[in-house]
C-alpha cells in the first residue's frame, strides 16, 4: 500500500478521541515537566510503548493535537484532519503519568495572552517551538495530505476571468540547506473530491523522492512571484498539509481591519524565565501576532515532517524516534534535515506562488465551512486573493527569507554594563569579522552559546566594554546570534562602530570558509532584511575588518571570498599589517590577538 492512500484505522481514531476526553478533564497547569522538546518526545514514547507496535506510530501523530477541542474551535481541522463521523471503539486509554498528562494538557494549545505565549517548548537547537501546528502537521502527513478540490459545492462557483494579483516583490531567493527531506509541491489537476481521498497526482519537484536523504540541486537563485499583470488562476484545490500547518493561519492573520493592522506583523520572538528547565515564555514584543517565531517554527516542522511522513513507507518510524532525529543531528542521519534548517528547507517546500494558493483556498474553504466568520463575511475572491498574495509577501520576507537569530536571552548574555549608545539608523556599513579565538566553528547551540558567553565575558572583564563588541555573531549551526543588536552602538570597528553593524563569523577563517550556510545569511539574508526593516541603507556596502584597521581579521580565505561579494566596497583599501605586524601577533596570547582584533 502506497503512504498516500493509507488510512488511520478506526481502533486508533477511537483511541485519539478517548485521549481527547482524557485530556480536557485536567485542570490547567498541572504540567510539572520542563517545557522542553525533550519532554514531548518523552511523553510520545510513552505513549507508543503503550500501545501496538502496529498502532503505535499512528496513535501518537495526534496525541497532543486531539485536546485541541477542534471539532468545536476549528473546523478546517475537524474536516481535513477528523473527516467523517467515527464509529468510536471501546478501548481502555493508555495511562500517561500524571505529569506527562499535565505536559500534554499544557501544550495542546497554541495562544498568545497578555505578552506570553502559551503551548510553547524549547527545543535543542535553541528555538522556540509551537506544539500545536507540529502535530497538525504530523497527522496530515500520516493522512497522506489529502487534496480537496475547491468549489465545494456547486453555488461557488470561481469567477470566469482571472483575479489579477497585486505585485509581491522580490520574494526569498534559493536559501536551501545542502540537503533536504525531499520537497514537492501538487498538481493542479487534482481529480478527487472527497477529503478523505489522496490524489495519485502528488509529483516531486526537481528531487529523487526515491532516496530518505536527498540533494537539493541547482536553481534560480530568485523565487519568482507573479508579477502585477499575471491573471492568477482561482485554486482548484488545497492541501490537508499547508491547510492546518501555515495557510489558514497566515490568512487570517491578515484578515484585518485598519485598526487592528498592527497585530498583523510577524515572528516575534521571546525570553524563557530560565533555559535550563523552561516555564514561562514573555514575548518581546507585548502586541505580537499569534504568528509569532515560535507558531512558525513549528508550522514549517509540521509541514516539513508531515511531507517527509507521506512519502515514507510502511511502517513509518515511531513519532518520538522521528522527532528526535529532527530535533537532534537530522533525519536518517542527513545533518541538512533537522530543525536548525527549518527556514531553508520551508523556502524550498512553500514556494511563494504555491503558497499563495494555498492560503487563498484555505480561505474559501473556511468561508464555506463557516459562513457566519466575521472576518470572512462579504469577502470576495479578489479579495480574498489580495489577502492571500499579501499574507505570503509578507511571511516569504520578513521570515523565510531573514537569517534565525537568537535573542541575547537566549544564549544567557549578561546585562550590558551602563548606558548603551543609540545608532543613528539607517547605517551604510557591515563590516565581516572573524572571531579567530574560539577557532574552531560551532556547530551546536549549547557550544555556540557557551563561545558567546565566553567571549562577552572577556570583553567585559579583561577588556573593559560595557557588551560584547559585535552587533550579531554567526554559528555554524544554522543560526545568528544577537550581540548589541540593530539600534546600539558597538566596540568591533575602532573609529567605525557607530557607522556600521559588525557581523563575526565564530572560528579562524585564516586558511578555511565558514559553512555555506553562515556565508549566505551574512551575504544574502541579514542585509536584506536589514534593508527592508530601515536599520541599513539600500546602497550598504560590505567591508572587511582589516579594511579600517590595521588587523588581519577576517582572516585571507573569508577576506578574499569578501571580494566577490555584491556591495563589496573594493575601493577602501586594506590597512593589514604585513609581515612584521604577523610575527609580532604570533607571539601575543590568543586572548590579546582577539583584541587586537577587534580594535
Amino acid at each position: 500500500m502506497s503512504p498516500g492512500n493509507w488510512k488511520p484505522p478506526v481502533v486508533v481514531q477511537g483511541i485519539l478521541w478517548i485521549l481527547y476526553g482524557l485530556l480536557l478533564q485536567l485542570e490547567p497547569g498541572t504540567a510539572t515537566l520542563p517545557l522542553l522538546m525533550d519532554s514531548v518526545i518523552q511523553a510520545l514514547a510513552e505513549l507508543e510503548l503503550k500501545t501496538s507496535v502496529t498502532e503505535a506510530g499512528h496513535t501518537a501523530s495526534a496525541w497532543l493535537l486531539s485536546a485541541q477541542d477542534s471539532g468545536a474551535h476549528n473546523p478546517l481541522y475537524h474536516f481535513l484532519l477528523e473527516g467523517q463521523s467515527l464509529n468510536t471503539t471501546k478501548l481502555d486509554p493508555p495511562s500517561l503519568s500524571p505529569e506527562l498528562r499535565g505536559l500534554s494538557k499544557e501544550v495542546a494549545r497554541h495562544g498568545v495572552r497578555d505578552g506570553k505565549e502559551y503551548g510553547v517548548v524549547l527545543a535543542p537547537d535553541g528555538s522556540t517551538v509551537a506544539v500545536e501546528p507540529l502535530l497538525a502537521g504530523l497527522e496530515a502527513g500520516l493522512q497522506g495530505n489529502r487534496v480537496v478540490n475547491l468549489p465545494l459545492d456547486s453555488t461557488a462557483t470561481p469567477p470566469d476571468a482571472g483575479v489579477t494579483f497585486p505585485d509581491v516583490g522580490d520574494t526569498v531567493p534559493d536559501v536551501r540547506a545542502t540537503t533536504s527531506p525531499g520537497l514537492r509541491d501538487v498538481s493542479p489537476d487534482v481529480t478527487h473530491a472527497d477529503a478523505g481521498t489522496v490524489s495519485p497526482n502528488v509529483r516531486a519537484t526537481d528531487l529523487d523522492v526515491g532516496a530518505t536523504s536527498l540533494d537539493v540541486r541547482p536553481s534560480s537563485p530568485d523565487v519568482q512571484a507573479p508579477s502585477p499583470d499575471t491573471k492568477a488562476k482561482f485554486p482548484t484545490t488545497v492541501d490537508s498539509l499547508f491547510v492546518v500547518t501555515l495557510a489558514r493561519d497566515l490568512g487570517l492573520n491578515f484578515l484585518q481591519g485598519p485598526q487592528t493592522q498592527r497585530h498583523s506583523k510577524l515572528g516575534t520572538e521571546g525570553c524563557w524565565d530560565q533555559l535550563s528547565v523552561p516555564r514561562t515564555f514573555t514575548l518581546l514584543d507585548p502586541e505580537a501576532s499569534r504568528l509569532t517565531t515560535a507558531f512558525l517554527n513549528g508550522a514549517l516542522d509540521g509541514a516539513l515532517l508531515g511531507d517527509y511522513l507521506s512519502r515514507s513507507p510502511e511502517p513509518r518510524p515511531p513519532l518520538s524516534h522521528l522527532l528526535s532525529q529532527y530535533y537532534g543531528a537530522g533525519v536518517a542521519g542527513d545533518p541538512g534535515f533537522r530543525s536548525n534548517f527549518r527556514r531553508q528547507n520551508g523556502a524550498a517546500l512553500t514556494l511563494a506562488p504555491t503558497l499563495t494558493q494555498q492560503v487563498w483556498g484555505a480561505l474559501i474553504l473556511l468561508q464555506r465551512l463557516e459562513p457566519a466568520h466575521l472576518q470572512l463575511q462579504g469577502m470576495s475572491q479578489e479579495q480574498l486573493a489580495q489577502v492571500a498574495t499579501h499574507a505570503t509577501k509578507e511571511f516569504t520576507e520578513t521570515f523565510l527569507g531573514c537569517p534565525a537569530i537568537h535573542p541575547r536571552c537566549r544564549w544567557g548574555a549578561a546585562p550590558f554594563e551602563g548606558t548603551p549608545t543609540p545608532l543613528q539608523l539607517p547605517l551604510g556599513f557591515l563590516y565581516v569579522h572573524h572571531t579567530y579565538v574560539p577557532a574552531p566553528p560551532c556547530t551546536d547551540f549549547e557550544r555556540c552559546a557557551a563561545n558567546m558567553r565566553s567571549m562577552q565575558r572577556y570583553h567585559q572583564h579583561t577588556r573593559g566594554w560595557s557588551d560584547i563588541g559585535y552587533s550579531f555573531v554567526v554559528g555554524s549551526d544554522g543560526y545568528m546570534y544577537e550581540g548589541r543588536g540593530w539600534h546600539w552602538v558597538g566596540a568591533h570597528t575602532l573609529g567605525h562602530n557607530s557607522r556600521g553593524f559588525g557581523v563575526a563569523f565564530i572560528g579562524n577563517y585564516t586558511a578555511e570558509l565558514p559553512v555555506e550556510p553562515a556565508l549566505r545569511a551574512v551575504r544574502d539574508q541579514l542585509p536584506r532584511c536589514a534593508v527592508r526593516a530601515g536599520v541599513l541603507r539600500p546602497d550598504f556596502a560590505f567591508l572587511g575588518h582589516r579594511q579600517l584597521v590595521r588587523t588581519e581579521c577576517p582572516g585571507d580565505a573569508l577576506f578574499n571570498l569578501l571580494h566577490t561579494w555584491p556591495h563589496f566596497d573594493k575601493n577602501v583599501k586594506p590597512r593589514t599589517a604585513r609581515q612584521a605586524s604577523r610575527t609580532s601577533k604570533r607571539r601575543q596570547p590568543p586572548m590579546i590577538r582577539l583584541a587586537a582584533d577587534l580594535q
